[in-house]
């Protein structure tokens, strides 16, 4: 006999109290997935791409720039907190600054963490691509490596892609690229 798992939605999801205070928590296609706080290797990786976003974004009037942790409601069953996200001018009022992210974003990139691999390449990814996220980041940080990808008809594929060296560019942000070698820290 097969049973089947009740997806949990987001409103239930909101009613839930959680013990562990070092963990955040996110609900990805109905399941509740936990997630470790960053460490400070993923936060400078963030920073470092955060701060060349927001200056390229404010610099061509795009719209917005968010960080972790911030809440991201995709659908009825997707509560994410991606590690860097955009929303486009045109795209502002899915911005409600008392709730969250509701809808979704123009772009979000998650910083791989050996813990989140699987999260960030298979759930958070299938979730992204069906729910019609334009551009996808995957951003490798044992590997020095930079993934790009542009949604078509819900199913990414890669546009761009650097390791170690070179320079990875946006589709969705014309005219933005960047040389990974400023993304990592030298002192990994």
């Amino acid at each position: 006999m097969i049973v089947a798992e009740k997806k949990i939605s987001v409103a239930e999801f909101r009613q839930m109290e959680f013990e562990d205070e070092d963990a955040y928590y996110e609900l990805i296609n109905g399941e509740v997935v936990k997630k470790s706080a960053p460490t400070p290797l993923h936060q400078e990786i963030s920073n470092n791409l955060s701060f060349a976003l927001t200056a390229f974004i404010r610099q061509n009037s795009l719209g917005k720039l968010f960080t972790a942790p911030v809440d991201v409601y995709l659908h009825e069953f997707s509560h994410v907190l991606p590690d860097i996200l955009f929303v486009s001018t045109e795209n502002q009022a899915i911005i409600h600054y008392k709730e969250g992210i509701i809808g979704v974003p123009d772009l979000v990139i998650e910083i791989i963490s050996p813990s989140s691999i699987y999260k960030d390449r298979v759930l958070k990814n299938n979730d992204y691509q069906a729910a019609g996220v334009p551009e996808y980041w995957l951003v490798d940080a044992k590997n020095q490596a930079v993934e790009v990808y542009e949604n078509l008809g819900n199913a990414f594929q890669l546009f761009a892609f650097a390791a170690e060296t070179g320079t990875i560019q946006s589709k969705l942000l014309q005219g933005f690229s960047i040389d990974i070698t400023t993304i990592f820290p030298p002192e990994q």
